[in-house]
């Protein structure tokens, strides 16, 4: 039985229960404020070591700042995250980062983002933010999760954020 709550510090290890892998199909690009659609059918495998730990860096990085990290279980396996950053952005410092998000492979399609989306949206919400930005990555079943939940291509891209992942798709929810 799934179950959905709060993750703390404590746990960033469980962060490595998290199978990533993915089959992609196509990806997108950003061109002159134009969003392309580019074949690329390829394997994507799961974290290593390196990467695994950069997600629980960024992970216990927000959770310290005052983020907030949402867990889906089944059981005691953690199968889904996201993390809503803690820094507001944007020129009128009205949008919250959605900083990390991750469903499991054979978890996915259930409904498990869904559901962790909804709860980062209404804590960002409840800490005054107006929109969320999102820094997606370019796979086709990212931006289109994203923007099944409202979410569009932003005219304002987040400079900071672009430095850090230049291949995003940098979007925007109305909250």
């Amino acid at each position: 039985m799934l179950f959905f709550r709060e993750l703390k510090i404590d746990e960033v290890q469980k962060l490595s229960e998290i199978d990533r892998s993915e089959t992609i199909d196509f990806i997108y690009q950003i061109n002159n404020g134009n969003i392309k659609e580019i074949n690329a059918p390829h394997e994507c495998p799961n974290w290593n070591d390196e990467i695994t730990k950069e997600i629980q860096e960024r992970f216990v990085y927000e959770l310290k700042k005052a983020g907030l990290a949402i867990g889906a279980f089944d059981g005691d396996l953690l199968v889904g995250f996201g993390v809503l950053a803690h820094k507001f952005r944007g020129k009128q410092k009205d949008q919250l980062q959605i900083d990390l998000m991750f469903v499991s492979r054979k978890y996915r399609r259930q409904g498990i983002g869904s559901r962790i989306m909804n709860e980062l949206s209404n804590e960002a919400r409840r800490r005054g933010a107006k929109y969320l930005y999102i820094s997606s990555t370019e796979t086709r079943s990212a931006v289109y999760f994203y923007k099944s939940h409202g979410s569009q291509i932003t005219d304002e891209v987040d400079e900071e954020l672009f430095n850090i992942e230049p291949n995003d798709i940098h979007m925007i929810k109305e909250l």
